[in-house]
């Protein structure tokens, strides 16, 4: 029988472009939301700099959040500039756990000015923790009825998203929340970017959220950066 899965959403101070320091926050939040899953939000490593270079796997700046997944036994979805399939960057996940990194999937949906600065993933990514099946997303992807729904038939059990949006537009993410839940019958959960960070981000909504799969909110962070909500999933 499969165990209940405890799983949060961080919204960590980022220091634009600062991948070193920005990993040591990620770690510290690691540590401090004793989760098996911990989602951040969209470019979270780097912040929404659409000029930072693609990070790798193997990048040693990422041994901080390495060493606090192996301390805790948890597994973070780190938003972060990765290599593209097609060539170029791509706006990515990387799955960070005890013995390193790997890409966990690729924004398929950009907007704005991404398609100017990166190429799109070529097809939704399910990645599988404790027998639980995660359906990963990135902010516009959330928007994309038809995204929810070809990530829903890889057989999902939650809906996982890194998000980015101005705070005028915080009650987008619940809207869109609600929406999954109710076409596909799943949890979601949102990582939320709080603060500050380029792209005319002045202020982030925050407001990270983790909602049951008949779209009843369990809890949601607040605006402000460094905060952690956490919820376990039966």
């Amino acid at each position: 029988m499969r165990a209940p899965l405890t799983i949060a959403v961080a919204q960590p101070l980022c220091v634009p472009h600062d991948v070193a320091a920005n990993a040591v926050a990620h770690a510290a939040a690691v540590r401090a939301a004793r989760s098996r899953v911990l989602v951040f939000p969209e470019l979270s490593l780097t912040g929404y700099e659409l000029d930072a270079p693609a990070i790798t796997a193997a990048d040693p700046r990422l041994a901080p959040i390495v060493d606090a997944c192996a301390e805790t036994g948890s597994v973070a979805l780190v938003g972060a500039p990765v290599p593209g399939e097609a060539g170029g960057p791509s706006i990515g996940v990387l799955a960070i756990d005890g013995s390193g990194a790997r890409i966990a999937y690729r924004k398929m949906w950009l907007g704005g000015a991404e398609p100017d600065c990166f190429t799109p993933g070529r097809e939704p990514r399910v990645l599988e923790v404790d027998g639980w099946r995660l359906g990963l997303a990135i902010c516009r992807d959330t928007g994309i009825p038809q995204h929810a729904s070809d990530t829903a038939a890889l057989g999902i059990d939650v809906y996982v998203a890194g998000i980015l949006e101005f705070a005028r537009d915080v009650a987008v993410p619940e809207e869109r929340a609600r929406r999954i839940t109710a076409d596909h019958h799943v949890p979601v959960v949102m990582a939320s970017f709080a603060g500050s960070t380029g792209g005319g981000y002045d202020h982030a909504a925050g407001c990270s959220g983790i909602w049951t799969a008949d779209g009843v909110e369990i809890d949601r962070a607040g605006p402000e950066p460094g905060a952690i909500v956490r919820a376990t999933l039966v």
